[in-house]
């Protein structure tokens, strides 16, 4: 029985597929939460369920990003942006970073996105929430650094998440 619906990733197409995957759920999410898009951030987390495929992404990923322009000692500069055609009303995105994400058993996501608010509009939807305001598939995280909300489903195999840092 596979546990996740893309690991073990042993291959590079396997590897896109599974950001495509990642990217049309994460826009799933915050049209979900919001009833619009949010402006994506420009970089995507994939995660890993296994050391081996672990290792293998980290090697690919010294093949795809500049392992010296890294935020937060986390995401990776893409030598080559990552473009997703648009579909629907999804609009084309472009993915600047990249972040490959140690196994982790317990979590079963297959990755994420980061979407973005200017600070005022951020902080006033952070507010709100901190007040009660119920929003469907979203809560703001208990830790300060990063400051993020989280958008979620348990149905949808990835997790999403608004801050007020766009990766450029």
């Amino acid at each position: 029985m596979k546990l996740y619906r893309f690991s073990p990733i042993k291959t590079k197409d396997e590897l896109f597929e599974a950001i495509k995957h990642i990217h049309l759920e994460s826009y799933k999410l915050c049209k979900q939460s919001f009833g619009h898009y949010l402006p994506n951030a420009g970089n995507m987390g994939v995660f890993c369920h296994y050391n081996d495929e672990f290792e293998f992404l980290i090697n690919l990923g010294k093949e795809l990003t500049d392992l010296s322009d890294s935020v937060y000692q986390k995401y990776f500069r893409l030598h080559k942006p990552i473009i997703i055609s648009p579909q629907g009303d999804i609009p084309e995105t472009t993915y600047t970073y990249l972040y490959i994400r140690k196994p982790d058993p317990y979590r079963s996501h297959a990755g994420d996105a980061d979407f973005y608010l200017e600070l005022e509009k951020y902080a006033e939807l952070k507010q709100a929430m901190l007040n009660g305001k119920k929003i469907t598939g979203a809560r703001v995280l208990e830790r300060a650094d990063p400051d993020m909300i989280e958008l979620y489903d348990p149905d949808i195999d990835v997790l999403a998440y608004v801050s007020t840092k766009k990766m450029t």
